[in-house]
């Protein structure tokens, strides 16, 4: 008796923390014409698309995604589709961040080896899995290339896509990058869902891109070599440096994992302390 009584407590317990959970705050979302990159980059939405500013963009990536804080450190915001909840198994939405390293050559995209590069960056996620791990987040592996990496020479716009697998995931993530150059600087998209997804970004940020430009006087056309900074790497270095001097790499958890399941992985794990011990007394 003594146990099925513990047991029931343990139940109401849960069930009362479930209830009385409290609601989030609704993400304040913007639509219209939107500044990037302190006026030198433009967002209009339409009605297609809406933005976050960088503390709503790091309440999805940090609080319902899961990730560590550091992922969204570098964060200046969001897009996300008009129409699509982020914060759902479902959904997805494009993190925005900007390297400020100067202007960044394209003359060598046509020698990109992307094998090695991959394998560079494989490495270096796999060194990173200590700190993951210390900081109480599973491991990550970087996959491998989602779809292979490309370059609009016509349009100054770097394609690469991810694929993550995380340890606390059954599910493994997407991450579809656009840098798009700029004169002293990179504007970098980033759209992370479920691999499952990859046709659909593909396709919506092909139409996003259309909605998204660097204003006159700040383009890749209006690089000055004799005024302007000029970065350290080129195009190998936007896909490869960069995303080792940040993160470069967030997941899209299933919410399964987040919130009220928690609670109840807490109490089956009480169950297991109390009762699941060898000679226990059976009631």
């Amino acid at each position: 008796m003594m146990k099925r009584s513990l047991i029931a407590i343990v139940l109401a317990t849960l069930g009362t923390a479930l209830a009385t959970m409290p609601a989030a705050t609704p993400l304040n979302y913007q639509t219209g014409t939107i500044k990037l990159l302190d006026g030198k980059a433009t967002l209009n939405t339409g009605t297609t698309l809406r933005d976050l500013d960088a503390e709503g963009a790091r309440r999805v990536i940090v609080d319902e995604w899961g990730n560590p804080p550091k992922a969204a450190s570098d964060t200046l915001g969001m897009i996300v589709p008009a129409g699509i909840d982020p914060v759902t198994r479902d959904g997805w939405a494009v993190v925005v961040t900007e390297s400020k390293d100067g202007h960044v050559s394209d003359s060598d995209a046509a020698k990109m080896d992307y094998g090695k590069l991959m394998k560079d960056m494989q490495a270096g996620t796999k060194d990173a899995n200590a700190e993951r791990k210390k900081a109480g987040y599973g491991s990550l592996e970087l996959v491998g290339w989602a779809d292979q990496p490309s370059y609009d020479s016509g349009a100054h716009k770097m394609y690469w896509a991810k694929e993550l697998a995380f340890s606390d995931s059954d599910s493994h993530s997407l991450n579809y990058a656009v840098g798009i150059l700029g004169r002293d600087n990179v504007l970098e998209l980033n759209a992370v869902s479920g691999m499952t997804l990859l046709p659909q970004i593909k396709k919506d940020m092909a139409a996003m891109l259309s909605q998204v430009s660097f204003n006159p006087g700040s383009k890749y056309e209006d690089f000055n070599g004799n005024t302007d900074k000029l970065a350290a790497y080129g195009i190998a270095g936007l896909v490869g440096v960069v995303a080792a001097k940040k993160i470069g790499l967030i997941a899209l958890l299933p919410l399964l994992l987040k919130k009220g399941w928690i609670l109840i992985a807490a109490g089956l794990a009480l169950f297991r302390r109390m009762f699941g011990r060898k000679g226990s007394t059976q009631a």
